[in-house]
């Protein structure tokens, strides 16, 4: 249930109020002038059964993990339609799980701790930082995080209500405590249950119940919540959130193929330092996505490999010292790292691509000769071909990079219709791209 389950927060000291209630209006409003303190927390342990793979038997694991979460956020005012749109400064984030004897962990980087994250009506979209490019298990770790802008608004009633009322979460509230990318059946309802005191501060408590039904990344799913939040009335903030859950993930036959148990608490608070994510901080920094803040950082120490690539691409195989990233439209990269004296020649490479597409019969365009596109300290040498193959037409891109540590010859597949645009991309990650430690022989 990734961040959504967390530890149990006992509360003491609330005295319900016994007198009859007046309707109130429990809304609060996201003003960009009045930043929030957040801080979240997560248990979660259980037990899953692996499916069977080659040669393999279904296995059940044991599961157990935690998080910690605290950041100040602010609104933005939103650049799309029907978007919503925060900044967020990390002040601590650590998330641990154990999967059986294998044990997984997921922060942020200490430069890029401070995010814009936005959320459409269709659901998240992926985070940048304003500060610099993220890596992909950045952007996965922040995705499955609360946004807490959607989850409020969604718990909360649209009209004034009195203890007694009853009203249901709204789909994008359920979608934000689940993390279910469809919800198949069921819901969650919640409850004005009563005013109660605590510090001479009224608060409204709800009481929140219900099971979902649906499927997210792992597959399908059942899940079911119990707790209960608090709102402030005279501050107008949803101040605590507390649920106990249980997480099933279902096979084929709607069985139940392992349980997840944990709690999952939010407390929030007014911000009262907030200095990174003041106008002062933030000026000269773009906060809407670009092509440029977006871009993605690829950091392999093993390989020695470092790079900057647009989100549209993905990360394929690793295998030796070759790596392949791929594009939904049919676009694909081949990177292969060598040592200085292993590199050929860019004549070399040319003459061996054209041996190649001799033997596939492919139909080419006459080759222009090699150009150099970078000075010193990394050197770039690239051609590029026109061809018909067998797949069909594509813009064919080569190139030989050398540097301090080695080089990377790269060949690229770029499908004709999209080829300017991926061109454009190619030229983005050979820009960034370096060899970051020598290269063995």
């Amino acid at each position: 249930m990734r961040n959504r389950l967390f530890p149990l927060v006992i509360l003491l000291g609330f005295a319900p109020i016994a007198a009859a209630q007046d309707a109130v209006r429990l809304v609060e409003k996201f003003d960009p002038a009045t930043p929030y303190r957040v801080d979240l927390k997560v248990t979660m342990t259980g037990r899953l059964t692996l499916p069977a793979g080659k040669d393999q038997p279904a296995t059940e694991v044991a599961v157990e993990g935690s998080s910690t979460l605290a950041y100040d956020e602010r609104p933005l005012a939103p650049d799309e339609p029907k978007t919503d749109t925060v900044i967020r400064a990390y002040r601590g984030i650590d998330i641990r799980r154990t999967l059986g004897d294998k044990e997984q962990k997921a922060s942020i980087r200490e430069g890029v701790r401070r995010l814009v994250v936005l959320r459409s009506e269709k659901g998240k979209k992926a985070p940048f930082s304003p500060d610099g490019p993220l890596l992909w298990s950045e952007i996965d770790t922040v995705k499955h995080d609360i946004f807490t802008p959607v989850l409020v608004a969604g718990l909360l009633p649209k009209d004034e209500v009195k203890p007694g009322a009853k009203w249901i979460a709204s789909p994008a509230a359920i979608a934000e405590l689940t993390d279910l990318d469809t919800v198949d059946e069921g819901g969650l309802a919640v409850e004005f249950a009563t005013v109660v005191t605590l510090n001479e501060r009224k608060l409204a408590k709800l009481a929140i119940t219900g099971t979902v039904r649906g499927t997210n990344e792992d597959g399908p799913t059942r899940q079911k919540l119990d707790g209960t939040a608090y709102f402030d009335i005279a501050a107008g903030r949803l101040t605590y959130l507390k649920l106990n859950g249980v997480h099933e993930m279902l096979g084929r036959d709607g069985k139940a193929l392992g349980r997840i148990d944990g709690t999952f608490t939010m407390t929030r608070a007014a911000s009262k330092e907030f200095d990174d994510l003041s106008e002062a901080k933030l000026t000269g920094k773009e906060l809407k996505p670009t092509p440029e803040n977006s871009l993605l950082l690829y950091d392999n120490a093993d390989l020695g490999l470092k790079f900057l690539y647009p989100r549209r691409w993905r990360v394929g195989v690793l295998q030796g010292r070759q790596l392949t990233l791929e594009e939904p439209k049919g676009g694909g990269i081949l990177l292969t790292v060598e040592s200085t004296d292993r590199l050929p020649t860019v004549e070399k490479y040319q003459d061996e691509v054209k041996g190649f597409l001799a033997k596939q019969q492919a139909k080419i365009a006459p080759m222009a000769a090699p150009a150099r596109t970078a000075d010193k300290p990394i050197r770039i040498d690239r051609f590029g071909i026109d061809a018909e193959l067998k797949t069909g037409k594509a813009r064919l891109e080569y190139a030989v990079t050398s540097g301090p540590h080695g080089g990377v010859m790269v060949a690229a597949r770029l499908p004709a219709e999209e080829a300017a645009e991926l061109k454009g991309d190619l030229d983005r990650i050979l820009k960034q791209l370096e060899v970051t430690k020598p290269v063995e022989k």
